[in-house]
Order: C-alpha cells, then sequence, then structure tokens
C-alpha cells in the first residue's frame, strides 16, 4: 500500500516537471481605462457584445482610484486583484449567476471578459487568444474565500462613487437631489435549517444555540402582532382554569435566524431612485440601532444633513425628530408616523409655547427634576419629570378642574426627554399636506427593496456574516450603475 502511494506521488511530480512554464501577465489597464479608450481593446474584445455591455455597465466607476490590496506577495500564484474580482461579482449578480462556480464557468465561455476585468492572464499555452482562460481565474473556492475576507471598506469607496456619478448625471438634468432622505430595513434569512419549516430542529428558536451552518446569524423578530388586538383567532368560550396563558404570551411574531441590511435611499423625479448609504447587522439589533450610522454616512456623500427624512413607525423616537430640526430651516422636519408609545395619541398630548406639556386640564406642568437616561434609548439623554402645577413649586390651593384620578395622590406627573424632539413628536401635524408629500417618498426605499430581493438579498447562498454584507453592498452599487446607465442612455438618445 505504501509502495503504491509512493509510485502514484512521483508519477505526479514527474507529470508536474512536463508542465510548460506558467507566466502570468499583469493586467494591461483598469476597467475604467478601458472604458474611455474603447478604441485601444483588442479586436476579440471589441467584438463582443457581452464585453461592450459590461463596459457600459461597469466602466464609469473610479477604478483607477481603488484602494488595491498587496499584489506583490509571492505564495506560488498570482494574487487576485480586488479590481479584477469586484467587476466580476457584479457581473455575477447582473447576469444572475447564483454561485461562484457557475460565475467561473461564464467567464470561462467568455474569455474576453477574463481580459476585461483584468484578471492576471496565465500564458503557459498560447492559443488564438494567447492565454489559457481556465488557468487565468482563481478557483471557486478562492473566489468565495476573497468574498468573505474582502474588506467593505473597499466595496462602500465604490458605492460613494456610484452616488457621485449618478448625482452628477441627475444635476445635467436638472434634477436636484439630497434634500429628502428615506430609510428602512430588509431582513436577510440566514442558509440554516432552523429558517426551514420543514426542518426539524429542536428548540429552532433558541437564541443561545448558535446554528451551526452560519457561526455569525443572530435570531431576530421581523414583525410582531397581538393576537387579541387582531382578532385573528377567536377567544376562549371560557376563562381556562388550568395552565393560564400570561399576557406577553399572547403577542406572535415571525422569528428568523439571519441578519439586516438598513439603507438610505434617494428618489429621483422622473428617473427612479438610487441608494445613498447602506448598512449589514445582525437580525437581533433594532431598526434604530441603523439611524446614527446611517445618517453619518448619509451626511458624508451629501455634505451636510439632508432636509426631510422618511421613515416607518419603527423610527418614531425623539432624537430622530431632534436630527433633522433646524432653527435656521425651521421647514425641516422628519415625517414618521405615530406609533402610540406611551398610551397618548399623536394629538394627545399638547405643549405651551415655552415647551412644556400640558396637563389634561390645558396647564403647563413646571419641570421638577432632570437625570441623565442611559437604558431607554439608544443613546444617553436628559429626561425630565413634570409636576403639577397645581401642586409644584408650592401649592396654589385650587383643585383639579379635571378631577384627575392621580389628584388624591400628588397629581399629574410627565416623564419625558427634555430634547426638543419629543415634542415635535407630539405636535407634528401627519394630516397636513406638507407632510404627506413628504412621507409619500418613502415609496422608494420599498421599490429598492423589491429591486434588492430580485437580486437576491433576502435568501443569500452564503454561510458568513462579512461575506452578505460584502454582497449586500454589491447589491446595493449594481442598482445604482443600473440607474447610471438608464439616465446616460437616455441622455444619447436625445443628443
Amino acid at each position: 500500500m505504501i509502495g503504491k502511494t509512493i509510485v502514484a506521488r512521483f508519477a505526479w511530480l514527474q507529470h508536474y516537471l512536463k508542465r510548460p512554464l506558467v507566466t502570468c501577465q499583469p493586467p494591461p489597464f483598469d476597467l475604467h481605462s478601458a472604458w474611455v479608450h474603447r478604441e485601444q481593446l483588442p479586436r476579440f474584445v471589441q467584438a463582443s457584445s457581452i464585453a461592450q455591455r459590461c463596459l457600459d455597465l461597469l466602466g464609469p466607476l473610479g477604478w483607477d482610484r481603488l484602494p488595491e490590496r498587496d499584489l506583490q506577495r509571492n505564495w506560488g500564484q498570482a494574487t487576485l486583484p480586488y479590481a479584477a474580482f469586484i467587476p466580476a461579482c457584479l457581473l455575477k449578480l447582473n447576469e444572475d449567476k447564483r454561485s461562484m462556480g457557475n460565475l467561473r464557468l461564464f467567464l470561462v465561455e467568455h474569455p474576453e471578459l477574463i481580459w476585461l476585468l483584468g484578471f492576471r492572464l496565465v500564458i503557459s499555452n498560447p492559443g488564438e487568444l494567447g492565454f489559457d482562460a481556465s488557468a487565468s481565474l482563481p478557483t471557486t473556492r478562492h473566489l468565495t474565500r476573497v468574498l468573505r475576507e474582502m474588506p467593505n471598506p473597499i466595496l462602500q469607496f465604490l458605492l460613494a462613487d456610484s452616488v457621485r456619478l449618478v448625482r452628477e448625471a441627475l444635476a445635467a438634468e436638472g434634477v436636484k437631489t439630497g434634500e429628502c432622505i428615506s430609510l428602512d430595513t430588509k431582513h436577510i434569512l440566514a442558509w440554516v435549517k432552523e429558517n426551514n419549516p420543514k426542518a426539524y430542529v429542536e428548540d429552532r428558536f433558541d437564541k443561545t444555540k448558535q446554528p451551526p451552518g452560519d457561526p455569525d446569524c443572530k435570531l431576530g423578530c421581523k414583525r410582531r402582532h397581538n393576537r387579541r388586538k387582531t382578532g385573528r383567532e377567536p377567544p376562549p368560550s371560557s376563562t381556562p382554569t388550568q395552565n393560564p396563558i400570561p399576557a406577553k404570551d399572547q403577542s406572535v411574531g415571525e422569528f428568523y435566524w439571519g441578519y439586516g441590511s438598513g439603507v438610505v435611499v434617494i428618489k429621483a423625479p422622473g428617473w427612479g431612485e438610487f441608494v445613498l448609504a447602506e448598512l449589514t447587522q445582525t437580525f437581533d439589533k433594532g431598526d434604530t440601532t441603523y439611524f446614527f450610522p446611517l445618517m453619518g454616512l448619509t451626511e458624508q456623500r451629501l455634505g451636510g444633513k439632508p432636509r426631510f427624512g422618511t421613515f416607518d413607525a419603527a423610527f418614531d423616537a425623539w432624537y430622530v425628530y431632534a436630527y433633522f430640526h433646524r432653527e435656521a430651516d425651521p421647514d425641516a422636519f422628519a415625517a414618521v408616523p405615530f406609533s402610540e408609545k406611551g398610551g397618548y395619541t399623536a394629538k394627545g398630548r399638547q405643549f405651551s409655547p415655552e415647551g412644556l406639556p400640558l396637563c389634561t386640564a390645558g396647564l403647563p406642568m413646571p419641570l421638577k427634576t432632570t437625570f441623565t437616561d442611559r437604558t431607554r434609548s439608544i443613546v444617553e439623554h436628559e429626561r425630565g419629570k413634570y409636576a403639577c402645577p397645581l401642586l409644584f413649586p408650592k401649592p396654589t390651593g385650587q383643585a383639579c378642574p379635571k378631577n384627575h384620578k392621580t389628584w388624591p395622590k400628588g397629581g399629574c406627573t410627565v416623564d419625558m426627554p427634555t430634547s426638543i424632539g419629543t415634542r415635535l413628536r407630539y405636535t407634528l401635524d401627519r394630516d397636513g399636506v406638507a407632510y404627506q408629500n413628504i412621507y409619500k417618498q418613502r415609496a422608494a426605499v420599498e421599490r429598492i427593496n423589491s429591486q434588492a430581493k430580485a437580486l437576491g438579498i433576502e435568501r443569500p447562498y452564503l454561510r458568513n456574516g462579512a461575506a452578505i454584507a460584502n454582497q449586500n453592498t454589491l447589491i446595493y452599487i449594481l442598482i445604482n450603475l443600473r440607474l447610471l446607465q438608464r439616465i446616460r442612455n437616455r441622455q444619447k438618445t436625445t443628443d
């Protein structure tokens, strides 16, 4: 047995030594330079319709300024440049290739794309094209590894560049962008059996038992509702005498293991919408945790704060309203539906001109004390306790005009943040024309989510958080590039 193994290894070594010498040729220029100087491309690239289509879609990006990895490492094979790998991944999404194996096969069948994308060409067996197509490509496993290990800021650079190109193209058409943004999140299901309802899994929704198929995904709830409120199930005919169900168990939710993708979108009237910023987190993070990181990216790419923002009810928080408030621009605001937190309706809390909350009798409630809250919000903030004006700071001797039930116990009190965002949350005119016009633009982020879903963002065939985050950024880059291509094509037809 040992002798046969030695003979087999010796035969493999003999075959390896007889192979022709393999030399790698670096790409002649980057993809952006190829897009600018098409006349310098080889004939087999110019004659390929798919290569020209790829060049029209991907060429405008600043590939010549892309932060590149170290290509001088010598590990026995040529290092794969990011400037070749990233456009290949974008092409994979655009051509609906579901796996890296399908992408590799597609590139082998179209060797002109290998030359165009900038892979290092192997000249071992010169043929009609002068390079070996299959040998010039990394293995499927290596392509998957690069997607997992590639730093996401490199892709964020390309996303920011796509935003710049789209805004410049729209500005040339007289379309101003950046005043209003829309923000929403999209759930992403991990590729694990715990998300398969047909597979038997003990303790499927036990967050302490990490699925072996994905070491990074987390358990979260997509939506939650109360059965008693919705009336989906009839109430019991009589009060149960055994095994009572607590009130907290009456709620029903859709639970998944996975991730969430937060995205900021801008609507371009007459043209479509594009992605301004995005962030991927595990599914256990709440919607509001996306707000400040995405607003930071938004300010970087717009050069300042937007005037208006539209969100769903999950972002009904005082700091969202405070972010868009400006003393110099009183018309700026955040359009967010009221979520009726704390038992108040949208018009149930009124304020005096000085910003003090009004009690049920319509009297301004003075501020009694303040304290720092570090638990009831994602940001540390100051909260104030407002007391009954008939009892604080000194009793006036008057009785409560409404005879409120709390009057014998010391009168009404209100505990709320002292930020102006709290007052804006309650006093925002959600029935006004300005609010309705801004809130209509939230449909833009829903359309972006639909495009991303069509590109496979909801059910990625990946088992790693870093790879999923990188693929999400690639999807949003492609959405922006498609819009840019539509704008350029329409400009060509009108010229």
